[in-house]
């Protein structure tokens, strides 16, 4: 019997596959993803502004994240294989979560803990609508990492001023190990509430089959949600590097604001994923609310690309519809990768795994080239334009320069780009969703 018998069977005798999935399976799913949403969000928020402050240049603390980021994409692609060889979703979960709890920058604990996590999904579930769900709800508790890391971060910075370096570590540090010891106790709710999905150990019944490389590489699905998802996360990760750089060199805001304008978007992006957890998903409906997304990114990224000094306040309206964008973006992005998916499970490690690849060297190089140049960044001297002036000497003479910082363009110009290119190869797509019911049992009343 093969491995395709062996899943039609199942399917066929027992009808639990393609139910909808209970609302307290999805929360407790949803958590497991946790400590490693909290310590990215450590990764892309702070790493940066970090090294800079202990000394490093823009250009050596980009190489910094990029070499993690490298590692962490072949890890991916490594875990990914073989979790599609020999399964155990919890145990490769289980194991990664302590890899990165021991060490804060262990990329192949980062890898294994994302990829069983993410693939996951396909294997708790054949129903589409299921499958979003759990995606919007593992996007809402992101959000709810990045709330916790912010709050951690703020009672560190008001209950101690760092003056050395060492007192500067010792703060990176203690929002560290506060992050780490949130994100283990929903590791451990996750560990102990979520079954290993049956679907993966009934495919795997009487065969350790799995499907080649070469079968996903032969679809054209593969590659346009693979450009989707790279450029999703490109919009995401890059805008979350530099929003902190923006709104304190850009724009002159106050410090508050460095906390506060991020919280609202996640706050916003949390209130969106648990709405679109309400309602039936189809392909068609997936590719128009990651359009919907997209465009509205594409109207922010100009507005934050033109916003002057003088109408910074702006930024916080900015803000909502950046939080909305993101979560309509992610949840429906990373819900095509399922759709690829479909029954083909013995090849859904290795689908998230190669995605995931193309996230990390995609984001890695992006924060690289844009930090080469940030030292050349100016200092903004007219608070009625976005546009930067500079006077310099050259040849003994003066000569003035004006143009758009590099900050605006990171946290601007390249996430509108990549939203506008990934709504024109959704509009490409062919998604087919042959099993969509709405939830068991709503989240919202």
């Amino acid at each position: 019997m093969t491995s395709s018998t062996v899943m039609n069977y199942d399917i066929e005798n027992d009808d639990s596959f393609t139910q909808p999935v209970g609302r307290w399976s999805v929360l407790y799913y949803g958590s497991g993803h946790m400590l490693n949403d909290i310590t990215a969000a450590c990764w892309f928020t702070y790493l940066l502004l970090f090294l800079t402050d202990i000394g490093l240049s823009p250009r050596g603390a980009a190489a910094v994240m990029l070499s993690g980021q490298i590692a962490d994409g072949f890890a991916t692609i490594f875990i990914g294989e073989l979790i599609d060889r020999f399964g155990h979703f919890k145990i490769w979960h289980g194991a990664g979560s302590v890899l990165v709890a021991v060490s804060f920058s262990s990329v192949f604990g980062w890898a294994a803990t994302q990829v069983a996590h993410m693939s996951m999904v396909n294997c708790i579930t054949l129903n589409s609508t299921s499958r979003v769900v759990l995606t919007s709800c593992r996007n809402a508790f992101t959000m709810v990492a990045n709330l916790s890391l912010y709050a951690i971060a703020f009672i560190v910075f008001s209950v101690s001023t760092a003056k050395t370096h060492a007192d500067l570590e010792n703060q990176y540090r203690w929002i560290a190990y506060s992050s780490i010891f949130i994100g283990c106790c929903f590791v451990g709710i996750f560990l102990s509430r979520t079954e290993e999905p049956r679907l993966k150990m009934g495919l795997r019944g009487n065969s350790h089959a799995r499907i080649s490389w070469a079968y996903w590489f032969k679809k054209i699905l593969y590659y346009q949600v693979a450009l989707v998802y790279m450029l999703t996360r490109l919009v995401v990760n890059v805008s979350q590097a530099y929003l902190a750089f923006y709104v304190i060199n850009d724009l002159r805001m106050g410090q508050s604001a460095k906390a506060l304008v991020p919280a609202i978007i996640y706050i916003c992006s949390f209130i969106v994923s648990i709405l679109l957890q309400e309602m039936a998903w189809t392909g068609q409906r997936l590719k128009a609310y990651y359009s919907a997304g997209g465009v509205l990114w594409v109207f922010c990224g100009a507005g934050i690309l033109i916003l002057p000094m003088n109408m910074s306040a702006f930024m916080y309206v900015l803000a909502i519809f950046v939080g909305i964008a993101n979560a309509l973006m992610m949840v429906t992005g990373i819900s095509m990768q399922n759709v690829l998916v479909g029954e083909d499970l013995s090849g859904c490690a290795f689908v998230c795994g190669t995605l995931s690849f193309l996230d990390k060297m995609s984001c890695g190089i992006a924060v690289y080239v844009l930090q080469s140049y940030q030292s050349m960044s100016p200092t903004v001297l007219d608070n009625n334009s976005s546009i930067t002036s500079l006077t310099v000497l050259d040849n003994n003479s003066l000569i003035s320069t004006s143009y758009i910082s590099v900050t605006r363009f990171g946290l601007g110009l390249i996430p509108a780009i990549c939203s506008l290119v990934s709504v024109a190869v959704t509009f490409t797509m062919k998604l087919h969703t042959p099993y969509s019911k709405p939830l068991v049992e709503p989240l919202l009343q």
